[in-house]
């Protein structure tokens, strides 16, 4: 099946066997494969990784699997917007050139039963917060990275916890595709993208402005000499609370281990997760010592 989206052209793959032979295709002709896991809903940082992956890459596969292995919460599963014909008009637009578009059974098929852990550093933060999600996550990212097999897989530093762990397993299990972090696309105001930003209600999404707030002030801390992980986290905690959004974490973890850090002292990152109305939202930002 093909997609035209102006004079840019996207493969739909709905099987492995229609995925293998629309990415032979691409090698057969000599182009490097590039790779954008995702769960659909695709919105500009989601386009962003495609344009970066089309870059550097003669094809492009962008996956749209909602992954229910992933979510420890089955009314979060259903609420997941499920938007296809519009995500294939974005990812073609961006320059993918094949979508993978499987069902549940294609990627787990009869019979699946492999569990992929990320280890320790899947146990702080999200991992505590949504026990069993960075499993399914690590599990549906090494199936997708065997079934594309391509050179390079993009995933944004949004999901930094994300990133780490999927860094560390392709690391840990000798995974040939290269992985490449693309910096946090934010709206103009500041609020990092998401696919879940859509439910926020016009109040909700000023108030979700609170995270993106703490983090630029945690920031400028951390610029001004500010080591002490408990001052750069009680900027964060203060926005939270002026608008009394629940807070999961506002925590400063080592950036390698996401191991918590008391003192900025390496690179490390400052992640928060909070809940604006219904919405659980995360975002970080990157915080290195300031060198006297």
């Amino acid at each position: 099946m093909l997609v035209t989206q102006s004079t840019r052209r996207i493969t739909v793959a709905r099987t492995v066997a229609e995925l293998r032979a629309a990415v032979d295709g691409a090698r057969a002709v000599g182009q490097s494969v590039g790779f954008v896991p995702t769960m659909g809903a695709l919105h500009a940082g989601h386009a962003t990784l495609v344009e970066e992956a089309a870059r550097q890459n003669g094809a492009v596969v962008v996956s749209i699997f909602v992954n229910p292995t992933q979510f420890n919460d089955a009314s979060d599963l259903e609420a997941y917007p499920r938007t296809e014909q519009q995500d294939l008009l974005v990812a073609a637009q961006a320059g993918a050139t094949i979508a993978f578009v499987p069902s549940v059974d294609d990627v787990y098929p009869h019979g699946f039963a492999t569990t992929v852990s990320g280890g320790p550093i899947t146990e702080q933060l999200e991992g505590a917060s949504r026990p069993g999600h960075f499993d399914g996550m690590a599990t549906v990212v090494v199936r997708l990275l065997g079934l594309v097999r391509a050179d390079v897989a993009y995933f944004g530093r949004k999901d930094a916890q994300q990133l780490a762990v999927v860094e560390q397993i392709v690391r840990d299990l000798s995974i040939e595709t290269r992985i490449q972090g693309v910096d946090t696309v934010r709206e103009p105001d500041g609020l990092a993208m998401s696919s879940r930003n859509v439910r926020l209600s016009p109040p909700d999404r000023v108030r979700a402005l609170a995270l993106s707030r703490g983090l630029r002030a945690a920031q400028r801390l951390a610029a001004g000499g500010e080591h002490s992980a408990r001052a750069l986290e009680a900027a964060v905690h203060a926005e939270l609370e002026a608008e009394s959004l629940p807070t999961d974490y506002a925590t400063l973890v080592d950036a390698a281990t996401f191991r918590p850090a008391t003192v900025l002292d390496r690179d490390c990152v400052l992640a928060v997760a909070a809940h604006v109305g219904p919405v659980r939202l995360i975002d970080n930002v990157r915080l290195a010592p300031v060198v006297a």
